[in-house]
């Protein structure tokens, strides 16, 4: 059993993500928070897997909540949940410990989705960041750091997150968030995209 915890400050929102959960058997919305701090007191006193993060809370932003779960609750797995698709919202939410990030306007399908894949150890993003596409713009080659480019062909060689960090010799966080990294720099939700993109590009 998926144990999820809603932190919003819209009951509309926590009570459709309650509706939308309440039917499907392997999850359990085990509480809700409008805020940080209630947030974090509830998960002093109850057992956690995934938390829906809305990144803009009353008290502290989602940001910020995401990086304080992650230092104080690392088995806590976060996933953002906002009306913001900029990528600065995203980068900062991943580099702060975020397994994945959702729009509020995503599916029943998306967000069922995105809990599997981060409860599984992976990754999830349904970010659109063509929202306002150029005119004639090809799809240009994001820079890489010299450690994400020996990930992306590992990735493309078939290898698991476990496999990755065995193999350079680092842990399995580092390498989430290399894939995550790779995912919003590359722009596509998932680890096939992410595939087809670089090797349309030339890349593995």
């Amino acid at each position: 059993m998926v144990k999820i915890l809603i932190v919003d400050d819209h009951p509309l929102v926590v009570e459709g993500l309650k509706s939308l959960l309440a039917d499907v058997e392997e999850i359990a919305v085990v509480g809700t928070a409008p805020n940080a701090f209630d947030a974090i007191s509830f998960l002093k006193n109850n057992a956690v897997d995934v938390a829906f993060l809305d990144v803009n809370l009353p008290d502290i932003n989602g940001i910020d909540l995401c990086k304080k779960i992650k230092e104080q609750f690392p088995e806590v797995k976060s996933l953002a949940l906002s009306t913001f698709s900029e990528r600065a919202y995203v980068s900062r939410m991943i580099q702060n410990g975020a397994c994945g990030y959702l729009i509020k306007s995503s599916s029943k399908e998306e967000i069922l989705d995105a809990i599997r894949q981060v409860q599984a150890g992976g990754y999830y993003m349904n970010v659109n960041f063509d929202q306002n596409p150029t005119p004639t713009n090809p799809k240009s080659i994001p820079f890489l750091t010299r450690r994400e480019k020996e990930v992306l062909n590992l990735i493309a060689e078939g290898l698991t997150n476990p496999q990755i960090a065995d193999q350079l010799f680092v842990s399995v966080t580092t390498v989430n968030t290399h894939r995550a990294n790779l995912l919003m720099k590359f722009e596509v939700s998932n680890t096939a995209s992410l595939i087809k993109v670089a090797a349309g590009l030339g890349l593995v």
